[in-house]
């Protein structure tokens, strides 16, 4: 009898061990030349985030160990922005390329829109989608790398911005509405408002 309370008592220790460290956080050594900024990029992880969670100011020292906060964003979410990133910004600067990814993250935390990546994406209004890519399908071709560097520099400046919810090419764009948004930057062929 003492044996089976033994055993047991042993199992659930060795659950409690092991489920502790499944969710373990991630580590990171601070090597010479890193910034909080280059970390946060790294591991696309929001800057503030980042901050918070080391309860850092900007200052770093080599062999500092900072702990890395879950982004919570799946690699299948980080694939469909870059997909959209690549579609709607083929052409465009890196910057409009980052900020592209922004509007959507900055939907995301909004109230007013769906709260995860891919309902923003494919959200539907009065018919239409909110992203031509998804209606022309264009939103399934590969993204390419740049795009992909785009979402991570998105993530880690998530919060940071100056807030754009929307989008547009000055060129195309029919709807008096969203013309009438406030702007907060043009970069290459695209307004950016909110």
């Amino acid at each position: 009898m003492k044996k089976g309370k033994a055993w047991v008592m042993a199992v659930l220790c060795g659950m409690f061990f092991f489920a502790g460290h499944a969710d373990a956080a991630t580590i990171h050594t601070v090597k010479r030349g890193d910034t909080l900024w280059k970390i946060a990029k790294q591991y696309g992880v929001p800057l503030k985030q980042l901050m918070q969670k080391n309860r850092k100011d900007d200052r770093l020292y080599p062999g500092e160990k900072l702990i890395i906060p879950n982004a919570g964003i799946t690699a299948a979410e980080k694939d469909l922005l870059a997909r959209l990133v690549h579609a709607e910004a083929k052409g465009e600067p890196y910057a409009g390329k980052v900020a592209v990814a922004t509007v959507v993250l900055n939907r995301v935390d909004h109230p007013d829109f769906p709260d995860t990546i891919r309902a923003v994406i494919y959200e539907r209004s009065g018919g239409h989608y909110a992203f031509t890519p998804v209606a022309n399908g264009t939103i399934n071709e590969p993204a390419d790398r740049e795009s992909y560097r785009a979402v991570e520099e998105a993530l880690a400046f998530r919060g940071l911005g100056k807030g754009s919810l929307y989008f547009y090419n000055p060129k195309t764009a029919k709807s008096k509405w969203l013309r009438s948004r406030p702007v907060t930057v043009v970069i290459g062929n695209h307004v950016f408002a909110k």
